[in-house]
């Protein structure tokens, strides 16, 4: 039972996760299981861009974080950023998600081994996350995330 790369025979299973990860925190643009199976294939044909991983019991995975990384000038380094993390409510409490963002910041586990930092967004609303980034050392930086989405649908 721990966390390893996602096995391409099991993007089904990982985006029947996400999908339940957007309909218990919604993001403020809909996330499809088409668009959750094209980030599955882009990341799987692409590893330099991000991993997929999952926790796996034995009977396929009970769940999945994104992983990604970019470089920090200020910081000096690379920075893993944790795109999503979910874990099916039942194995909540576990501690799945410790273990994974433990072993990422004492660089233990396979991936971003070399990264001064490790970030993640969390909903305000969800308290129960927030607590256990705060209680695993996180907390809120100075600067404050911005975005401008660039319209990328055919003839826009």
């Amino acid at each position: 039972m721990s966390w390893r790369e996602l096995h391409r025979c099991e993007h089904d299973a990982v985006a029947a996760l996400i999908a339940n990860l957007y309909e218990d925190d919604p993001a403020p643009t809909p996330v499809s299981r088409d668009m959750a199976l094209s980030t599955l294939a882009r990341l799987d044909a692409e590893p330099l861009r991000g991993r997929v991983v999952v926790y796996d019991e034995g009977a396929g995975p009970v769940a999945y974080a994104i992983l990604c990384a970019f470089w920090s000038n200020e910081l000096g380094g690379e920075v893993c950023i944790i795109d999503e993390l979910y874990a099916k409510p039942e194995t909540r409490g576990r501690g799945i998600a410790t273990g994974l963002i433990q072993g990422l910041v004492a660089g233990e586990m396979p991936w971003f081994r070399d990264a001064v930092a490790v970030e993640l967004e969390v909903t305000p609303g969800n308290d129960r996350a927030r607590a256990l980034y705060q209680r695993l050392g996180f907390a809120p930086f100075k600067n404050t995330r911005m975005r401008l989405r660039r319209d990328t649908r055919p003839g826009a």
